[in-house]
């Protein structure tokens, strides 16, 4: 039997502890392994490898065994099918953009837990209704920013969410300050084009900066 709450303690701690989820779009996975340890080395141990190009599978499986420091989860899960493929993986969660009833279904039936993105309040409500009241809010700033997210609060005052889409160096603090938000989701912690670069230093070193101006925040 699923124990429903734990799995969402669970996520709900995961995500505290993180801070910050990186999001990860690998093209070569022969830069899965570095880019992994780069991230760790920065104090960023909580990856999101998304389901966005041919090599994703293959480099979560080699991030997976080659890293065990990481905690890795399965992102742009978009079916029933994405999140059963990220189970077989060994993922410790998934994410996704939206949340149709199928996906939810599938996930509520299992121990691994299930990040769904909304955008909306008939969203939350459709998640909540499945089990899932720890949420990404995607797009984040296009979908109404914090001044949504805390009009959200009112009729779901027990709401958690990871907010991704819009969130930068610049605005991660002011994000993670709304009582809301256990962590924040995005791609600036590990550009692409320092990816491509192969600039493992440069990212552990952004990844060691923010860190340490989101603690002390």
């Amino acid at each position: 039997m699923i124990d429903i709450a734990k799995r969402q303690r669970d996520l709900r701690d995961m995500l505290i502890a993180a801070k910050v989820i990186p999001v990860l779009t690998i093209e070569r996975v022969s830069d899965a392994v570095p880019l992994a340890r780069a991230l760790v080395a920065g104090g960023v141990r909580t990856l999101e490898i998304t389901l966005r190009t041919s090599a994703a599978i293959d480099a979560a499986k080699a991030v997976i065994a080659e890293v065990p420091e990481a905690i890795v989860g399965i992102g742009t899960v978009l079916s029933a099918a994405d999140f059963e493929q990220a189970q077989k993986l060994g993922a410790r969660f998934t994410v996704s953009p939206g949340a149709t009833p199928a996906l939810l279904e599938a996930a509520s039936n299992s121990d691994l837990p299930l990040l769904p993105g909304v955008a909306t309040a008939s969203e939350v409500m459709q998640a909540r209704d499945h089990g899932f009241d720890t949420l990404k809010f995607f797009p984040a700033e296009q979908a109404g920013g914090r001044a949504m997210l805390r009009a959200w609060t009112g009729p779901f005052p027990d709401l958690r969410v990871c907010p991704t889409g819009g969130i930068t160096e610049a605005n991660a603090a002011e994000w993670l300050s709304e009582p809301a938000v256990l962590a924040v989701g995005g791609s600036w912690i590990c550009p692409a084009a320092s990816i491509r670069a192969g600039d493992w230093a440069g990212i552990t070193a952004m990844c060691a900066r923010t860190m340490k101006a989101l603690s002390q925040g």
